[in-house]
C-alpha cells in the first residue's frame, strides 16, 4: 500500500503550518492531527473495508441455507435467529487480521509518513516539540483504534437489523438479555478491542521512528501482529503466552456472560499498558535523538 498520495501532501503541509504557529496548544495540535487523519481517503477506505466485513457476512448468511451448528466462526449459526449476532461474528472474524492490518497502516505511518512527505521537520518547529508531537501522533493512532472496532460493531448491528429479526439475545452463559443491553455489550466489546490494539499501536509508533519508509513500517507492524498470534498458538511456548500482546484479543467473550466477567478485560488492559510503556519509551528514546533531515 503506498504510503502517500498527492492528496495527503497538502493535508500534511497544512498540519505543519498549524503546528508551527506560535504557542500552539497540545489540544489544538491534536485536533489538527485528528482532522488530517480522518480527512484522508486512505483512512476512510480502511474503515469502509472493516464495515464491509459484517455486511458481507450478513449477505452471505441471508442468501445461503441455514448454517449448521458448529460450522464456521462462533455465533455464525445464530445470525438467522437474531441479527445482532452479525456484530459479534464480524468483530470475532476481524480481530486476528483485518483490525491489526488497519491499525498497522495508521500506526506505521505516524512518524515515517511525515518524514516521507518531507513535513516532519516543520512539525517539529517550536513550540510543538518532539515529545508533544510523539504524544499527539500516538493519540491519533489510539483514536483510530477506538473508531475501527466501533465501525465493525455498529455496521454489524445495522445490517443485522436490516436483514434479520432482532430479539432477546442468549448469552454464552445461557442467560438472556434484551436487545438494548445486547447493544451495550457490543459497545463494551468495541472498547475491549480498542484496548487490545493499544499495544500494537505503540509498537507501530516505535517502528515508525526507525525509518522514513512508511510502507516498510506498516508491513513490519502487521508482521509483528501475525508472529505474536502464531506464537500464542504453540503449546511449547505456553510460558510465553501471557506476555504476548495478542494473548487476550479474543477474551471479549466474557462480555457475553451474565453476569459479565471482567478478569480478561483487566488483564488485557494491564498487559497493553505494559507494551505502551515499553515501546512508548523506546519511541521517545529514538525520536528525541534522531536527526531530522526531512
Amino acid at each position: 500500500m503506498p504510503s502517500s498520495v498527492p492528496a495527503d501532501i497538502p493535508e500534511a503541509a497544512g498540519t505543519a503550518r498549524q503546528a508551527a504557529a506560535p504557542r500552539r496548544s497540545g489540544v489544538s495540535l491534536l485536533g489538527s492531527e485528528l482532522k488530517v487523519l480522518f480527512g484522508r481517503r486512505r483512512t476512510w477506505a480502511l474503515l469502509l473495508a472493516l464495515a464491509a466485513i459484517p455486511v458481507l457476512t450478513a449477505i452471505a448468511v441471508r442468501v445461503s441455507s441455514a448454517v449448521p451448528p458448529g460450522r464456521g466462526p462462533a455465533f455464525l449459526d445464530r445470525i438467522t435467529q437474531n441479527g445482532l449476532f452479525v456484530a459479534f461474528t464480524a468483530m470475532l472474524v476481524s480481530v486476528p487480521l483485518f483490525m491489526p492490518l488497519a491499525v498497522g497502516v495508521v500506526a506505521g505511518d505516524t512518524i515515517a509518513g511525515e518524514a516521507n512527505l518531507g513535513t516532519l521537520r516543520y512539525l517539529l518547529v517550536a513550540p510543538a516539540g518532539r515529545v508533544r508531537l510523539l504524544l499527539v501522533k500516538y493519540a491519533g493512532a489510539l483514536a483510530f483504534c477506538i473508531v475501527a472496532p466501533l465501525t465493525v460493531g455498529l455496521a454489524g448491528a445495522a445490517i443485522g437489523a436490516a436483514l434479520f429479526p432482532i430479539g432477546p439475545v442468549t448469552l454464552l452463559s445461557g442467560g438472556v438479555v434484551q436487545p438494548q443491553e445486547a447493544a451495550l455489550r457490543i459497545l463494551l466489546i468495541a472498547a475491549y478491542l480498542a484496548v487490545s490494539l493499544a499495544g500494537l499501536s505503540a509498537i507501530g509508533l516505535f517502528l515508525s521512528t526507525m525509518t522514513v519508509v512508511p510502507v516498510g513500517t506498516m508491513a513490519a507492524t502487521v508482521v509483528v501482529s501475525v508472529v505474536s498470534q502464531v506464537l500464542d498458538q504453540l503449546p511449547q511456548l505456553e510460558w510465553l503466552h501471557p506476555w504476548l500482546f495478542s494473548h487476550y484479543w479474543l477474551g471479549f467473550g466474557d462480555m457475553l456472560r451474565q453476569p459479565m466477567v471482567w478478569d480478561s478485560f483487566g488483564s488485557n488492559a494491564l498487559l497493553q499498558a505494559g507494551y505502551v510503556s515499553v515501546f512508548g519509551a523506546l519511541a521517545y528514546g529514538r525520536f528525541v535523538t534522531k536527526d531530522i533531515l526531512s
